[in-house]
Protein backbone atom coordinates (compact mmCIF):
# COMPACT_ATOMS: atom_id res chain seq x y z
CA UNK A 1 0.00 0.00 0.00
CA UNK A 2 1.46 3.18 -1.19
CA UNK A 3 0.51 6.18 1.08
CA UNK A 4 0.98 10.03 0.80
CA UNK A 5 0.81 13.22 2.89
CA UNK A 6 -0.24 16.63 1.70
CA UNK A 7 0.60 19.13 3.76
CA UNK A 8 0.13 22.59 4.22
CA UNK A 9 -1.48 25.72 6.05
CA UNK A 10 -4.76 25.52 4.40
CA UNK A 11 -5.88 29.01 6.03
CA UNK A 12 -8.52 28.83 4.29
CA UNK A 13 -8.92 25.41 2.57
CA UNK A 14 -9.50 26.86 -1.32
CA UNK A 15 -10.92 24.80 -4.26
CA UNK A 16 -7.16 24.22 -5.94
CA UNK A 17 -6.08 22.80 -2.97
CA UNK A 18 -9.11 20.30 -3.10
CA UNK A 19 -8.57 20.08 -6.48
CA UNK A 20 -5.06 18.45 -5.72
CA UNK A 21 -6.88 16.11 -3.16
CA UNK A 22 -9.05 14.78 -4.91
CA UNK A 23 -6.72 14.19 -7.61
CA UNK A 24 -4.05 12.28 -5.38
CA UNK A 25 -6.44 10.36 -3.54
CA UNK A 26 -7.46 8.89 -7.59
CA UNK A 27 -3.54 8.09 -7.27
CA UNK A 28 -2.78 6.92 -4.23
CA UNK A 29 -3.95 3.76 -1.51
CA UNK A 30 -4.27 6.27 1.63
CA UNK A 31 -3.83 10.23 1.47
CA UNK A 32 -3.68 12.06 4.66
CA UNK A 33 -3.83 16.03 4.63
CA UNK A 34 -1.75 17.32 7.00
CA UNK A 35 -2.30 20.49 8.22
CA UNK A 36 0.62 22.40 9.71
CA UNK A 37 -0.14 24.38 13.15
CA UNK A 38 3.35 25.62 13.69
CA UNK A 39 3.81 28.48 10.88
CA UNK A 40 5.15 31.73 11.12
CA UNK A 41 2.26 33.19 8.39
CA UNK A 42 -0.49 34.84 10.66
CA UNK A 43 -3.36 32.30 10.15
CA UNK A 44 -7.36 33.75 10.42
CA UNK A 45 -8.58 30.31 11.63
CA UNK A 46 -6.99 28.23 14.03
CA UNK A 47 -5.08 24.61 13.12
CA UNK A 48 -8.61 22.79 14.66
CA UNK A 49 -11.26 24.83 12.41
CA UNK A 50 -8.69 24.06 9.40
CA UNK A 51 -8.66 20.81 9.93
CA UNK A 52 -12.80 20.61 10.28
CA UNK A 53 -13.12 22.16 7.38
CA UNK A 54 -10.70 20.17 5.61
CA UNK A 55 -12.72 17.04 6.95
CA UNK A 56 -16.30 18.79 5.63
CA UNK A 57 -14.50 19.16 2.04
CA UNK A 58 -13.17 15.45 1.71
CA UNK A 59 -15.87 13.79 3.95
CA UNK A 60 -16.76 12.13 0.13
CA UNK A 61 -13.46 10.86 -0.03
CA UNK A 62 -12.97 7.42 1.65
CA UNK A 63 -8.74 7.36 1.97
CA UNK A 64 -8.59 10.16 3.07
CA UNK A 65 -7.88 11.50 6.62
CA UNK A 66 -6.82 14.98 8.37
CA UNK A 67 -4.58 15.23 10.47
CA UNK A 68 -2.43 18.40 12.18
CA UNK A 69 1.22 18.36 12.86
CA UNK A 70 3.93 20.80 14.12
CA UNK A 71 7.37 19.52 13.02
CA UNK A 72 9.07 18.76 9.96
CA UNK A 73 6.98 17.41 6.74
CA UNK A 74 9.74 14.32 6.52
CA UNK A 75 9.06 13.44 10.41
CA UNK A 76 4.93 13.26 9.87
CA UNK A 77 5.56 11.41 6.60
CA UNK A 78 7.61 8.91 8.57
CA UNK A 79 5.22 8.84 11.48
CA UNK A 80 2.32 8.04 8.97
CA UNK A 81 4.68 5.30 6.92
CA UNK A 82 3.79 7.65 3.60
CA UNK A 83 6.64 7.55 0.90
CA UNK A 84 4.88 10.40 -0.98
CA UNK A 85 4.60 14.04 -0.49
CA UNK A 86 2.23 15.50 -2.34
CA UNK A 87 2.80 19.12 -3.45
CA UNK A 88 0.59 20.83 -6.05
CA UNK A 89 2.50 23.36 -9.02
CA UNK A 90 0.61 26.32 -9.95
CA UNK A 91 2.65 29.29 -11.28
CA UNK A 92 6.01 29.00 -12.51
CA UNK A 93 7.63 30.26 -9.66
CA UNK A 94 5.79 27.42 -7.10
CA UNK A 95 8.04 25.24 -9.03
CA UNK A 96 11.47 26.66 -7.83
CA UNK A 97 10.49 26.57 -4.39
CA UNK A 98 8.64 22.94 -4.05
CA UNK A 99 12.03 21.88 -5.98
CA UNK A 100 14.42 23.31 -3.26
CA UNK A 101 11.76 22.22 -0.82
CA UNK A 102 12.20 18.40 -2.55
CA UNK A 103 15.81 18.39 -2.63
CA UNK A 104 15.89 19.63 1.31
CA UNK A 105 13.38 17.10 2.03
CA UNK A 106 15.42 14.20 0.10
CA UNK A 107 18.55 15.10 2.10
CA UNK A 108 16.76 14.92 5.56
CA UNK A 109 15.28 11.77 4.63
CA UNK A 110 15.87 9.35 0.93
CA UNK A 111 13.03 7.06 1.36
CA UNK A 112 10.04 9.71 0.85
CA UNK A 113 9.88 11.18 -2.43
CA UNK A 114 7.88 14.31 -3.51
CA UNK A 115 5.18 14.27 -6.37
CA UNK A 116 3.96 17.44 -7.97
CA UNK A 117 0.67 17.57 -9.47
CA UNK A 118 -0.13 20.45 -12.03
CA UNK A 119 -2.89 22.42 -10.61
CA UNK A 120 -6.09 22.63 -13.03
CA UNK A 121 -6.31 25.47 -15.05
CA UNK A 122 -8.79 27.40 -13.36
CA UNK A 123 -7.06 27.34 -10.62
CA UNK A 124 -3.69 28.24 -11.57
CA UNK A 125 -3.65 31.40 -9.79
CA UNK A 126 -5.73 30.57 -6.43
CA UNK A 127 -3.84 30.57 -3.16
CA UNK A 128 -4.98 31.52 0.50
CA UNK A 129 -2.77 34.64 0.28
CA UNK A 130 -4.46 35.71 -2.58
CA UNK A 131 -7.74 34.94 -1.79
CA UNK A 132 -7.34 36.50 1.45
CA UNK A 133 -6.47 39.92 -0.56
CA UNK A 134 -9.10 39.83 -2.67
CA UNK A 135 -11.65 39.18 0.03
CA UNK A 136 -9.95 42.05 1.87
CA UNK A 137 -10.37 44.69 -0.85
CA UNK A 138 -14.05 43.76 -1.39
CA UNK A 139 -13.87 41.17 -4.11
CA UNK A 140 -15.62 38.12 -4.87
CA UNK A 141 -14.16 34.85 -3.56
CA UNK A 142 -16.96 32.67 -3.71
CA UNK A 143 -15.95 30.46 -6.48
CA UNK A 144 -12.55 30.23 -5.04
CA UNK A 145 -13.14 28.39 -1.59
CA UNK A 146 -15.64 25.79 -0.77
CA UNK A 147 -19.30 26.85 0.28
CA UNK A 148 -19.49 25.16 3.58
CA UNK A 149 -16.14 27.93 4.30
CA UNK A 150 -17.35 30.90 2.52
CA UNK A 151 -19.51 32.41 5.39
CA UNK A 152 -17.30 31.96 8.32
CA UNK A 153 -14.16 32.92 5.92
CA UNK A 154 -15.95 36.43 5.08
CA UNK A 155 -16.52 36.84 8.52
CA UNK A 156 -13.60 36.43 9.89
CA UNK A 157 -12.04 38.83 6.75
CA UNK A 158 -14.43 41.17 7.72
CA UNK A 159 -13.83 41.24 11.48
CA UNK A 160 -9.81 41.67 10.84
CA UNK A 161 -10.50 44.86 8.05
Amino acid sequence: MVKSIYPGTFDPVTNGHFDIIQRASYLFEELSVCVYSGSIKKSIFSVEERVEMIENTVSNLKNVNVIQFDNLTVDIAKKLNASVIIRGLRIGADFEYEREMALTNREMNSEIDTICLISSLKFQYVSSSRIKEIASLGGDVKSLIPEHVYELFMERINKSV
